[in-house]
């Protein structure tokens, strides 16, 4: 195989290593595959963590993190039969890439990365789903016609089974983007850009103009990017990496001026922002977009770094009245360690009471959740923790920063839910 993505980065990983167990092609992606050691740390029944949401609900090695790692190799070696490869393309398509594995196995099997590889090298031809979802941030430039033709599929049987879709799940609507203007003025605290990326300016804008009041309180001078960049995430997903490579260079040039000036970058859905971090260093996209990712940080992580400096300056009126608040983290989020942040932010707001949920993946997972052949995982992943905690406490608050997470929980009943930024400005004096 000649692989798609740069996985350089793993030249030297296993070397000298007797249970590294190399596949014999495929490079330094199968040098990825192979930083499993079977310590099978995912197969343990767990209560805490995200990872496995796959295994969780099927219960079979094959749907781990390390079942996928030893077929993986099987079929690198050429030893793999066609029982194994089917089952091997079910559970690669059942993987919600979570970026659990990354943080929780022993090795930090990245298999998020590793699945996007394998759907690009699988894929003979994208379906007409697979291109409409990675060219998902183009269409939302035209929120008429989108909403427009997600009506017409959201209404139609046929349309639904033609492109695979989940019957429970319909089409969202699309919103105009929100016309924000940067700062004019202020600054004292520094300068900043917050990136709105197509996801947020589109289906949730009240969290963009909700960061934008917050920050700029803060004292912040905050110029604004073009919503009509995304960072390639959508399209990495789907296995469709060419698409996901423009994409990326784009953004990357976009915001290089904004790096080059020493502001950082702030984002505010999880899953586009920590692509700056993580996959877009493996598209190949030079020295720029490592300076990019250097510079990339949540907008809950630049207030909780901004705090432990003692540099932030907000006044929150005091909470007298207001229910109390679940927060669920978005996978992406505890992948990097961001939930402490979301902790230290929150207790900004005197006499919040908030209580973190203790869930794997919601089962939103982007298009995950759309997608017909995953319908009945997405809805389990849901129910085996954070809907039945959702539903203990049905006068509370939900917290949740993921687009996804946030369309997960309200297709099945449970709250609408709101972006930290949200609760932030309601909150500010």
């Amino acid at each position: 195989m000649k692989p798609q993505l740069d996985w350089s980065a793993y030249e030297n990983a296993g070397l000298g290593d007797a249970y590294a167990d190399i596949p014999k092609t495929g490079g330094d992606y199968a040098k990825a595959v192979a930083v499993c050691i079977n310590s099978m740390v995912c197969l343990r029944p767990i209560d805490r963590g995200v990872m496995c949401p796959s295994f969780r609900v099927h219960n079979e090695v094959a749907f781990s993190p390390g079942g996928r790692s030893r077929l993986i190799k099987r079929m690198l070696n050429g030893e793999i039969t066609e029982e194994e490869q089917i089952q091997l393309d079910h559970a690669m398509d059942a993987c919600v890439a979570c970026k659990g594995c990354k943080r929780e196995c022993d090795t930090n099997l990245d298999m998020a990365t590793i699945r996007s590889e394998y759907l690009a090298q699988r894929q003979q031809a994208p379906t007409l789903r697979q291109k409409l979802f990675a060219e998902l941030p183009a269409l939302l430039r035209y929120p008429r016609l989108l909403n427009l033709a997600n009506a017409a599929v959201n209404a139609s049987p046929w349309l639904r089974a033609r492109l695979a879709l989940n019957d429970e799940h319909p089409l969202p609507q699309v919103k105009p983007a929100p016309a924000l203007k940067p700062s004019e003025t202020g600054g004292a605290a520094g300068e900043l850009l917050l990136w709105i990326d197509s996801f947020s300016a589109h289906f949730a804008p009240e969290i963009a103009e909700a960061a934008l009041q917050v920050l700029e309180a803060a004292g912040y001078r905050v110029h604004l990017l073009n919503q009509e960049h995304c960072g390639g995430r959508s399209a990495f997903s789907q296995g469709q990496l060419e698409t996901a490579r423009q994409q990326g260079r784009a953004l990357v040039d976009a915001l290089w001026p904004h790096v080059q000036a020493g502001r950082p970058v702030i984002g505010l859905e999880p899953s586009t922002l920590l692509m700056l971090r993580d996959e877009l260093l493996t598209l190949g996209l030079g020295e720029k977009a490592q300076e990019v990712s250097r510079s990339a940080l949540l907008f809950e992580e630049f207030l909780a770094r901004e705090i432990s400096a003692n540099r932030l300056q907000l006044a929150f009126q005091p909470i007298t009245d207001a229910a109390p608040v679940l927060v669920h983290g978005h996978c992406h989020q505890k992948a990097v360690g961001a939930m402490k942040s979301m902790r230290k932010v929150l207790k900004l707001i005197p006499n919040l009471e908030f209580e973190f949920i203790e869930a794997s993946c919601c089962g939103g997972a982007g298009s995950f959740s759309f997608e017909a052949e995953n319908a009945d995982d997405s809805r389990q992943m849901a129910e085996l923790a954070l809907m039945p905690k959702l539903a203990e406490h049905p006068e509370s608050e939900l917290v949740s920063n993921g687009f996804s997470c946030r369309e997960q929980v309200s297709r099945l009943g449970g709250p609408s839910g709101i972006h930290i930024a949200q609760i932030l400005a309601r909150h500010l004096v």
